[in-house]
């Protein structure tokens, strides 16, 4: 090999990622092949304040549910919870890198509900050791399911554990103040 091909080589393929089109906002694709199915598409960037009541109505980045936006100063514990929380404490969640799983089953889903939780068990762990994701019902979902992080949604009629696996790989990839602690 001549001294000059590594250096052809390597100009060869920075040409070739170029011609990809890839953005800095394309997703990365951590779980190859498996996860290409999925698409987990980022929401426009909205205002990341804090509003002066958790139970304003203006939190959010007005989608539904919202994935980032307007939220209290207050974030939630990251278990699992049998009653609705407030949306503008989780948004503040996912703020900092966290998983959010909700569900809408006013007729009882007890083992999709086991699923999301069995997908917020290998969310990432905290430096404190609690694995930072929650899991909640939400009566106002247009779907029965949804899985967030920040700025991206995954809504489901019927939980995917797979789905849930390839979001989770993009756990803290977007978020503002990623990897931060979850209380228990």
């Amino acid at each position: 090999m001549t001294e000059g091909m590594p250096r052809a080589l390597s100009a060869l393929l920075f040409s070739l990622c170029l011609a990809c089109g890839s953005t800095k906002d394309d997703p990365p694709n951590p779980g190859g092949e498996a996860c290409e199915r999925y698409d987990f598409p980022l929401s426009d960037t909205s205002s990341a304040a804090h509003v002066s009541s958790c139970s304003s109505t203006g939190c959010g980045n007005g989608e539904n549910p919202p994935n980032s936006g307007l939220h209290c100063p207050t974030w939630l514990s990251c278990r699992s919870y049998p009653t609705e929380q407030p949306r503008c404490s989780w948004i503040h969640n996912l703020e900092h890198g966290h998983a959010v799983f909700l569900y809408n089953c006013p007729e009882g889903c007890a083992d999709d509900v086991a699923k999301l939780e069995a997908a917020m068990a290998t969310a990432a762990v905290g430096s404190n050791g609690v694995r930072r994701a929650l899991v909640a019902p939400d009566s106002q979902l247009p779907k029965r399911f949804a899985a967030l992080l920040w700025r991206r949604t995954y809504l489901m009629d019927s939980v995917d554990p797979d789905a849930l696996t390839c979001l989770l790989a993009l756990q803290d990839v977007d978020a503002n103040e990623p990897g931060l602690v979850c209380p228990p």
